[in-house]
């Protein structure tokens, strides 16, 4: 039976984490798969995924938010196969950043400018779609460093945004 990987927080801050992983068997590694999830908003769950080579690794992943749970799962790919998943869970240090202040307004049918307010020298990310559960399971999103970004949408459609 292939163990899971060992998951080990080395340490964390208010945008980072850094981990380390390892097997707990003479079976030949040839790598791990992570994935890192976490919760915007109440509606979106976000994932990033990393592919890592080598059977013992410390990775750092950066340009996270302050004052975050984040849930870290790995397995390894071995000679003999794939591990079974491992969980960590880690919440970032610091203060969470105060939601930004979202305004909407139609430009045409087809064009809906977006403007809110917040911290400088950030990402942030549009979601957008035309129901709530489209909004959780797959909405239509871009990202950017500005305060604003105009989104083209369908025409004759009402759209949620969030930002």
């Amino acid at each position: 039976v292939i163990p899971p990987p060992v998951i080990h927080i080395e340490s964390y801050s208010e945008d980072s984490v850094s981990f380390s992983l390892k097997m707990t068997t003479n079976i030949k590694v040839s790598g791990y798969v992570v994935n890192i999830y976490w919760t915007f908003d109440t509606h979106r769950q976000e994932k990033r995924t990393l592919i890592i080579e080598g059977e013992k690794s410390i990775q750092k992943v950066a340009n996270l938010t302050a004052h975050t749970p984040y849930e870290i799962s790995a397995w390894a790919k071995t000679e003999l196969g794939d591990s079974p998943l491992s969980f960590v869970h880690v919440v970032t240090s610091g203060t969470r950043p105060v939601s930004p202040s979202l305004k909407a307004k139609a430009i045409n049918q087809t064009a809906v400018e977006c403007s809110w307010t917040g911290p400088r020298n950030v990402v942030y990310g549009i979601f957008y779609a035309t129901s709530f559960l489209e909004l959780y399971r797959s909405p239509h999103n871009s990202t950017t460093s500005a305060h604003n970004a105009t989104v083209l949408v369908q025409r004759d459609e009402q759209y949620l945004f969030l930002v």
